[in-house]
């Protein structure tokens, strides 16, 4: 018998919507190649246009089936010109973050085939390396907090605490080993700016400790500047960066860049007990409607909730279904498919259904 794995899905706003759609598809053409697989999806609304039309970003009815579900999808959430009375966007997803308590932000950066690397060396073709980003702490933590603003000043407050970044850095380690056993090395680096913050310098002295509870994994520090040069650099050097909120959500763009764009960076946003998968992508109001989003970062995104699913519930089937996805997609690009996000022609029912093709010959991979 099945044991169902039960979904809220929450697509958004704009290209959020269009992208959710061949992800569902795709998953459920997983459960049909894998038959133990069983997936339940509940869709709910939210985002700024449901906002916008009843007063409310995330519906209580929407968090509390996120609360109960195995595993949360989300699209894309915002809209520029519908904002709260204070002039910020609706973004429901960091609620998301802060309700369910979803702390690290994995942020994969791996290299597809027949995309165009940015960079000119050809080491930058098989980049594979993960930025997690702290997601409920940092500059961040000063969100929907009142302050002490006029209109001489305005303050956010840097928050950094030991109970969280000792989960954060335990996290970033695992990951590594997890990494380890495929690829035989592993490294964390910490990123930070301990040389001018104090709050900084807290951040590293808990990494530190948390580094000597695991040797086995090179560990490593590195200022955040210092970071965004490498990046471009030498960014097939790296392994697993480990930062603060903000930083954390510039880089993992500076990472999608390196890929070709930010509709090939899938993401993942994991607490103790709940995990939000979405593409680091916004919901680009200038090709909405229109067919053109490239779908490949929520589908990646979707592969990354198998996995991990597969991991929560000790389930290799699951896992199987994470691995196909990402075999699908590779051999997709390797068989020609070429979004239009990097000059291709295929729009996102052609890049879809590149994948859904694939997927019906695709075989299992070992774990990457």
């Amino acid at each position: 018998m099945k044991n169902t794995i039960s979904i809220v899905v929450l697509p958004g706003d704009g290209i959020g919507i269009e992208v959710m759609e061949p992800c569902l598809e795709i998953l459920n053409a997983v459960a049909k190649k894998v038959d133990t697989i069983a997936l339940n999806f509940e869709t709910h609304h939210a985002g700024a246009i449901h906002y916008r039309d009843h007063g409310v970003a995330l519906p209580s009815s929407a968090l509390a089936a996120a609360r109960r579900a195995d595993a949360i999808l989300l699209g894309a959430m915002g809209w520029p010109n519908v904002r709260y009375p204070d002039g910020t966007e609706i973004a429901p997803q960091i609620d998301l973050r802060m309700e369910l308590g979803l702390y690290a932000g994995v942020r994969p950066v791996r290299s597809l085939p027949n995309v165009p690397a940015v960079l000119a060396d050809p080491r930058a073709q098989n980049l594979d390396f993960v930025i997690i980003r702290e997601s409920t702490e940092g500059l961040f933590a000063s969100r929907n907090i009142k302050q002490t603003n006029t209109d001489e000043e305005a303050r956010d407050t840097l928050v950094i605490t030991r109970k969280v970044s000792e989960k954060l850095f335990d996290f970033a380690f695992n990951l590594a080993r997890q990494r380890k056993s495929v690829s035989g090395h592993a490294s964390v680096t910490c990123v930070d700016k301990a040389n001018v913050f104090s709050s900084f310098a807290f951040f590293r002295k808990v990494f530190d400790e948390r580094a000597a509870l695991n040797r086995d994994i090179d560990a490593s520090h590195a200022y955040v500047d210092a970071t965004s040069l490498f990046m471009v650099r030498k960014p097939w050097e790296l392994d697993v960066l480990v930062t603060e909120n903000m930083f954390g959500d510039i880089l993992s763009d500076l990472g999608a860049g390196l890929l070709g764009g930010l509709g090939f960076a899938p993401s993942a946003d994991i607490g103790d007990q709940h995990a939000v998968f979405q593409p680091c992508h916004g919901t680009a109001p200038d090709i909405a409607g229109h067919g053109r989003a490239n779908p490949i970062a929520m589908i990646l995104s979707a592969a990354m909730m198998l996995e991990w699913l597969g991991q929560k519930h000790d389930r290799s089937d699951l896992g199987l279904g994470g691995r196909l996805i990402r075999s699908a997609v590779d051999d997709a690009f390797a068989n020609g498919l070429k979004p239009l996000e990097i000059g291709g022609p295929d729009g996102t029912r052609a890049t879809a259904n590149a994948v859904l093709e694939a997927l019906k010959h695709a075989r299992d991979v070992v774990p990457a």
